[in-house]
């Protein structure tokens, strides 16, 4: 295979490209989060139904990621690439004249089905592209480009809101977003190891079936299932203590608390970077044991150390996602290796969903000490699923999984 080399104009293109389409991805998906409170009052619905904003466009995009590899290996990586995110962004600029709330949910499920033809398919093709030797430092950019991308949905949306109106600050965000896909078509580097495969749902669940069948991959599942969950239980939840008594922080001020993502935009990188020079199992480890760190740091009662604990649980959150998702793709076969990004992204936003969705059942009977202690317990149980070595796995296996940790 011909690979991109780290260190050429091809390859800085590349990783740019991932960059930009990823930010643009998690901007768009992620923009209505601090407008939530607005659409209560403006359209007058309950908080649950304003909130569908963002869970319609979840869910969307984690059905949509088990059957979007189906259509994706009959098409060019780059080209379906390209056509989800100009799709996704031409939406979000039609979002901009709905008055009606009813017609913005469905725009933005659509949007959550033309989100997904991006991440999997992203992740795939890296793996594709790159040396395994390099991969760690790929996915690192293309993760450090969902923290921006989070960051960028969450406050700046916010910011251009309150000094003109969300409809305005969405016409806003669409027409950027297109301009970076068309620079991403142009510019992304084509794929030279993609082998194009016939559109059969027989192929199609063969290619299931091989992923399922994998069990190296397992331990990356559930690591994603309950990483991802974690940091959406703290971020979801840490608005109650620091909205009240004692702290008492505004609806600005608490907005800013978003800034601690630029933490996982570094440590994404730079574990991607050491996953390619360490042991990974011990890479990721040591993320994990960051993102507890940090969870523990937010029982603390002074309110910097608590913004420090968000802080690490951003750095670490960011950190296990960069290494797991790039042994995911070392671990798959090179035909299912599409397939086997999806399932990890399907498994990481169904944990956001059931994590993040339980976890409000804690602090309510607990408080905020009980949710963090349910959190980490979760994050124990991560550790044990993906930084051990399983026997099992072995002998089932051979040894992938021992040559890639």
């Amino acid at each position: 295979m011909q690979y991109i080399q780290i260190g050429t104009k091809e390859a800085q293109r590349a990783s740019l490209g991932v960059l930009v389409g990823s930010t643009i991805t998690y901007a768009v998906m992620y923009s209505p989060q601090p407008l939530i409170s607005l659409y209560s009052k403006e359209y007058h619905i309950p908080p649950a139904t304003a909130s569908l904003s963002i869970s319609l466009t979840s869910v969307a995009l984690a059905v949509s990621l088990l059957f979007i590899t189906m259509f994706a290996g009959g098409f060019d990586r780059k080209r379906f690439m390209s056509v989800s995110l100009l799709l996704t962004s031409g939406m979000t600029v039609a979002a901009a004249f709905l008055q009606n709330f009813s017609a913005f949910l469905v725009v933005r499920l659509l949007e959550g089905i033309s989100i997904a033809g991006f991440p999997s398919i992203a992740m795939a093709y890296l793996n594709e592209e790159f040396s395994p030797r390099d991969i760690g430092r790929v996915i690192g950019y293309y993760v450090a480009g969902t923290a921006t991308g989070g960051l960028i949905g969450r406050l700046i949306i916010g910011i251009l809101t309150e000094h003109t109106n969300w409809h305005i600050a969405f016409g806003i965000q669409g027409a950027v977003s297109l301009a970076g896909a068309v620079w991403f078509w142009r510019f992304l580097p084509d794929s030279r190891n993609f082998k194009k495969q016939c559109i059969s749902i027989s192929n199609w669940l063969a290619s299931v079936k091989k992923t399922l069948c994998n069990l190296h991959l397992w331990p990356m599942y559930i690591a994603a299932f309950l990483l991802m969950g974690g940091y959406t239980a703290v971020l979801d939840y840490i608005g109650y203590p620091l909205m009240h008594a004692p702290y008492n922080l505004s609806q600005t001020a608490f907005g800013f608390l978003f800034v601690v993502n630029l933490c996982g935009i570094f440590s994404s990188v730079l574990f991607g970077q050491m996953a390619d020079r360490y042991s990974r199992r011990n890479v990721l480890a040591l993320a994990i044991g960051v993102f507890i760190a940090g969870v523990l740091l937010t029982l603390y009662p002074n309110l910097v150390v608590k913004i420090a604990g968000v802080a690490l649980v951003s750095f670490g959150f960011m950190a296990g996602h960069s290494v797991a998702s790039g042994w995911t793709g070392l671990l798959a076969e090179h035909s299912c290796k599409g397939q086997a990004a999806s399932f990890y992204l399907l498994f990481y936003y169904i944990g956001a969903s059931l994590v993040g969705w339980s976890g409000g059942f804690f602090l309510d009977r607990s408080g905020w000490q009980g949710l963090c202690g349910y959190i980490t317990l979760l994050l124990l149980a991560a550790f044990c699923a993906a930084c051990r070595p399983w026997r099992w796995i072995h002998r089932a296996n051979g040894s992938a999984f021992h040559r890639h940790a």
